[in-house]
């Protein structure tokens, strides 16, 4: 028997590179999709040296208007059907709002909300045709609440967990499951690359989570079905007291740690 096919975007790196290795070794088959060639080819390799999966490359900039109907055009063709589908596929751009380009701000929204919903829309209603089937949304714990200094980035992953939660309930019953993985700050290369660009975030050592616990805790997750995940006590505890906060009290908090990690 054929196993599962997970679909897994941004799995060229960071958390969604360690998401693929937590489903391969799961027994699980992989489409592995990024824009990088060569970072894909090298894990597809290892992949493939130390598991069982069966893994399919396929480069796409899921920022870019109709990639995610051709990527589901292309896998249709090659009789592939997607079991699972993983959106991971993210940029981070942090500053003042008034200080970044216009086209940061819109790649942004291009990638991180257009790129995902543009998923969904060719993926999730075949798996619902189906009976069956698992999204996992990579959000985050900025969704829960404003960050000055990451204003847009905050604002396009309120929109994933929104979403993710709307959706979950909306599938209630259907065989589809729809779970949210909201991380704090992580280890990955797209956070050393922001800090690298602005100067460096001035991040508590102890509110670094490590990419591969995120991800071991996003595919167990995924795979129970959890609406929402948020990888370590202290990011569960920041979550829960952030939505019993006053709104009026949270964007002051928010923005003495946004002018604190800034540097300011």
């Amino acid at each position: 028997m054929q196993s599962e096919i997970v679909l897994v975007t941004g799995a060229s790196s960071g958390i969604g590179e360690e998401l693929a290795k937590n489903f391969a070794k799961g027994g699980y088959d992989l489409v592995l999709v990024a824009r990088s060639e060569d970072k894909l080819k090298a894990l597809a390799r290892e992949l493939k040296r130390d598991t069982d999966a069966t893994v399919w490359v396929e480069f796409a900039d899921l920022s870019r208007q109709g990639a995610a109907k051709k990527l589901a055009t292309s896998l249709k063709r090659q009789g592939l059907e997607v079991s699972i589908l993983v959106n991971c596929a993210g940029v981070l751009e942090n500053g003042r709002f008034v200080d970044l380009p216009s086209g940061s701000q819109q790649g942004l929204i291009d990638l991180n909300v257009s790129g995902l919903t543009n998923m969904l829309i060719h993926f999730l209603p075949p798996m619902v045709k189906r009976g069956k089937g698992r999204v996992l949304n990579v959000a985050s714990i900025a969704g829960f609440q404003p960050i000055p200094g990451l204003a847009t980035y905050a604002a396009t992953k309120a929109y994933v967990l929104s979403l993710s939660e709307s959706l979950a309930e909306e599938l209630s019953g259907s065989g589809v499951s729809v779970t949210a993985l909201c991380p704090g700050v992580t280890a990955t290369n797209m956070v050393a690359q922001a800090q690298k660009k602005s100067g460096g975030f001035n991040f508590p050592a102890f509110v670094v989570g490590e990419v591969e616990h995120v991800a071991a805790q996003g595919y167990k997750a995924c795979l129970n079905g959890d609406v929402i995940c948020i990888p370590g006590a202290v990011n569960l505890a920041a979550t829960i007291i952030g939505r019993a906060t006053p709104k009026w009290l949270l964007r002051r908090i928010s923005g003495a740690m946004g002018r604190y990690t800034q540097g300011d």
